[in-house]
């Protein structure tokens, strides 16, 4: 095992105490640092980026090679952490807390961790397993001043996290498994091709949104009972792939019996699976992603509305016209001709 004693004060101290023992170089662009490393200890890389406004991102993509233990000192720097694992998991407890009673941060699970001035948090990464995490660290007292945030309008336990400016206090709050944070993550990390400021302020905007939903996350479930599923993890990692799948090849013929079939989930997991994780059954979310095709298609290529029928995988024009207008309020042919009139030139005179 090797043990690694952070003391840092801020996101870049902490990645530079890992990069001590790991080894690996940082570069920086834009303001973006990453660690990249490929050692004994480990391979893969680290990236962190700090915004004025009390947040900071720090993000895991990176294998292990031995058993890695964090023991970080919150003595000097004692942020909220939102925590995500989008591959892997990875181990937690506050110093006072014995080893049994580590808690696990599972995969695709919201979790919310911060612990009190002068205590340590203990992290720990196992030995050869890929991992992904991504963590929004809120330094409070420069995120209340810096923000108009409205924390008041949170619950009372979570608002007296984000109020507790002197660290007195521990939280720990681990929440249900939640898939559309790793929509929402997986599409911060496939941000690129794109540099400088414009860069940066998308991946801002995506912080923003991922702590939102962490939050939102909580408000429901501090309300609500977390929502009951007789779902295991890998069932519902099942779910995402196959809707990814889905999403990927809208012109396929999906049955519910097929799909059933080809994920060996019965159907009526197949639509407890996608209600929790989409809010929709899976004929609900088939028709979903074809309309959301459509309606790329039309802002996007030259087709006719039949050609963009069957590339979508309908049979029926009239029907996909009908659905298409339920869904944003305007017809298929009056949203083209929209979308044609904006794209044409300024006529000059």
């Amino acid at each position: 095992m090797t043990i690694i004693e952070i003391t840092a004060t801020s996101t870049e101290g902490t990645v530079k105490q890992i990069q001590q023992v790991i080894g690996g170089q940082i570069t920086e662009r834009w303001g973006e640092y990453t660690l990249t490393v490929n050692s004994a200890k480990a391979t893969g890389n680290i990236r962190f980026i700090t915004f004025d406004w009390g947040v900071n991102l720090l993000e895991y993509d990176i294998t292990f090679h031995d058993e890695i233990t964090l023991i970080m000192d919150a003595s000097k720097y004692n942020p909220i952490h939102f925590a995500y694992c989008l591959e892997g998991s990875c181990g937690h407890r506050f110093g006072y807390q014995s080893l049994e009673e580590t808690k696990t941060l599972e995969q695709f699970q919201s979790v919310i961790i911060t612990s009190k001035e002068g205590g340590f948090n203990y992290g720990y990464f196992p030995k050869g397993v890929k991992l992904e995490i991504n963590v929004i660290q809120i330094a409070r007292k420069k995120f209340l001043k810096k923000r108009i945030n409205g924390v008041e309008a949170l619950n009372k336990r979570l608002y007296e996290v984000f109020m507790d400016t002197d660290h007195d206090n521990t939280f720990a709050y681990y929440g249900s498994y939640n898939l559309k944070l790793a929509n929402k993550i997986g599409a911060l990390r496939k941000v690129r091709n794109k540099n400088g400021m414009i860069r940066i302020m998308q991946i801002e905007g995506l912080v923003y949104e991922i702590l939102a939903m962490h939050i939102a996350q909580h408000e429901k479930e501090s309300v609500n009972a977390m929502p009951q599923t007789s779902l295991l993890r890998s069932e519902l990692k099942i779910v995402r792939q196959l809707a990814d799948k889905i999403a990927k090849n809208i012109t396929l013929d999906y049955t519910l019996e097929r799909l059933s079939m080809e994920s060996g989930l019965s159907q009526a997991k197949l639509q407890e699976g996608f209600k929790l994780l989409y809010t929709r059954t899976v004929t609900e979310y088939i028709r979903h992603v074809r309309l959301e095709a459509a309606r790329d298609y039309i802002s996007t290529t030259d087709m006719n509305i039949s050609q963009i029928v069957y590339s979508i995988g309908f049979s029926s024009r009239s029907y996909f016209s009908k659905i298409f207008k339920n869904k944003y309020g305007i017809s298929p042919s009056d949203f083209q001709h929209h979308v044609k009139r904006t794209m044409e030139p300024d006529l000059v005179a």
